[in-house]
């Protein structure tokens, strides 16, 4: 996944008339070319997913507290949002193959008391970056070594 992946959708959804799409995708770049910015050089591909899952998660939260304010309009617009990103995300882990990678963490970490949560996080986390959400892997642990 690249900057240009990315630029090349808005442009096709713009000549489509994919108003909505366009200006998803838009804001999308303008984010990722701000981080290019920072960078001060382009982006790897690592690095775009980042990007992605902070924007993401930024759109679901908003998402949330529109719903919760009663905001439904503005809440679909950001449903919205999270839709065209989430296409550009990597395939999230299910359910169960979370739990079957949290298993073998606390395996491989011998943990047997929640104390040692982090021991086991260290572990599972750069088996599961950018595909499951930490805090559902925090909770999972947290089950397991309780």
């Amino acid at each position: 996944m690249r900057v240009d992946d990315v630029k090349t959708a808005m442009y096709s959804a713009m000549k489509a008339r994919r108003s909505d799409e366009a200006a998803a995708l838009r804001l999308l770049l303008a984010e990722l070319q701000s981080a290019e910015i920072e960078a001060r050089s382009e982006l790897d591909e690592a690095q775009v997913t980042q990007v992605l899952q902070r924007e993401a998660k930024k759109r679901r939260e908003a998402e949330a507290a529109y719903r919760d304010a009663g905001r439904t309009d503005r809440a679909d617009q950001e449903a919205f949002e999270l839709s065209v990103i989430s296409r550009y995300l990597p395939a999230q882990l299910d359910r169960a193959e979370l739990e079957r990678l949290v298993d073998e963490a606390v395996a491989a970490s011998g943990a047997t008391s929640p104390r040692e949560l982090g021991k086991v996080m260290g572990i599972l986390m750069p088996k599961i970056k950018g595909r499951a959400d930490g805090n559902e892997a925090r909770r999972l642990v947290q089950a397991r070594l309780s």
